[in-house]
């Protein structure tokens, strides 16, 4: 019966919250409610990722390591966790992390989605101040650049558009760890060239040079990319003025391409594709931090904010976990291969992001 209620408030809070943002011209009592309902729905996912028998791994016979989506998680829960002072559930969360083993945890191939680890480590770091997961977190960040390409670029550059946030949060993380500003140089200059190399004219993505669709996740990874880095950047850093041009023409396009009921499409201006989870709260996210840093209009950006998570309300389940979930999904031809791509419940790249988000919310 508990449970039936708890997922009963979660709804109300959400309606409520989108009510009183259209009556009132301050906002203050949505941030109260919105502040409640992701306190509620971030507690539930962060509880439900610590009930899965395993980790989510890497084992492709030369990469072993956490799954970026498992990392992506546990770095929305246990900031989440500390935002709230609970530290009950803090605990219980690096507790639960110490089981990974050390062959999961190392980078057997310099690998770019391996990699990302560092950031748990380094999150831990930030609240905890234990230096064990400070020189762990750093060793990943200074990984990516222990080897350049010709033009400077970390080896693990792929121009794959989800490297703008491996690379970028971790780059970012270790800044935020740190204070050396070597590590927003890095990320700064990587997500120049990705931009220069992969942005469209409407700010979007395409999948890829041989994917020509403008694919949610995958523009998703770019959003939050851009909004970690953003919101750390000096206004002096000489990419800076052009990663906030591509950053802001992004969001001017998702924000016209956002249903009414607050969700966004596996492919983001094709309204017959279904309608994704992961996305929605990876562009939400990016909303709420540059709304936070004053890089994005309040009115339009924090009312699109408040759409996506009354609308991913919809989508989560008693349990915490969040269906209609895109799988990994590799570049394809042919629009029909995104239309029909199969649609899971519980999948980590979906329950990360609405961990990240509740996190922004929280902070309102």
């Amino acid at each position: 019966m508990r449970t039936k209620d708890c997922s009963f408030n979660r709804v109300v809070l959400a309606v409520l919250a989108l009510i009183v943002w259209g009556c009132s011209g301050s906002g203050s009592q949505t941030d109260k409610a919105i502040q409640k309902s992701a306190e509620e729905v971030g507690v539930l996912i962060s509880k439900e990722l610590l009930l899965r028998p395993d980790f989510m791994r890497y084992n492709t016979g030369d990469v072993y390591a956490i799954h970026y989506a498992e990392v992506c998680a546990a770095y929305g829960a246990i900031k989440l966790a500390f935002q709230l002072e609970n530290k009950e559930l803090a605990n219980t969360l690096i507790e639960h992390y110490k089981k990974a083993t050390p062959e999961y945890i190392s980078n057997s191939k310099n690998h770019v989605d391996a990699n990302v680890y560092g950031v748990l480590p380094l999150e831990i770091y930030k609240h905890t101040g234990d230096e064990n997961y400070l020189s762990e977190g750093i060793c990943f960040a200074d990984e990516q650049w222990l080897d350049t390409l010709s033009n400077g670029l970390s080896s693990q550059t792929r121009f794959w558009i989800d490297d703008i946030y491996m690379i970028g949060c971790l780059q970012a993380q270790a800044y935020r760890a740190t204070g050396k500003t070597i590590y927003l140089e890095r990320a700064a200059f990587t997500l120049n060239a990705y931009i220069n190399e992969l942005q469209q004219a409407n700010g979007l993505f395409y999948h890829g040079n041989n994917a020509p669709f403008y694919w949610g996740r995958g523009n998703g990874w770019v959003a939050a990319g851009f909004a970690e880095v953003l919101s750390e950047l000096s206004s002096k850093n000489p990419y800076y003025h052009s990663i906030l041009e591509a950053y802001k023409k992004m969001m001017h396009t998702l924000l016209q391409n956002q249903a009414e009921d607050g969700m966004w499409h596996q492919v983001i201006n094709r309204p017959e594709s279904f309608k994704e989870t992961s996305c929605t709260a990876m562009f939400a996210f990016a909303m709420a931090l540059g709304v936070k840093h004053k890089l994005l209009p309040q009115k339009a950006y924090k009312n699109a904010c408040v759409k996506a998570w009354n609308g991913l309300q919809n989508y989560l389940n008693p349990d915490g976990k969040v269906r209609e979930v895109c799988v990994g999904t590799g570049q394809s031809t042919e629009i029909d291969y995104y239309f029909n791509r199969p649609r899971v419940t519980g999948d980590l790249h979906g329950q990360a992001p609405l961990l990240w988000l509740a996190s922004e919310l929280l902070d309102e």
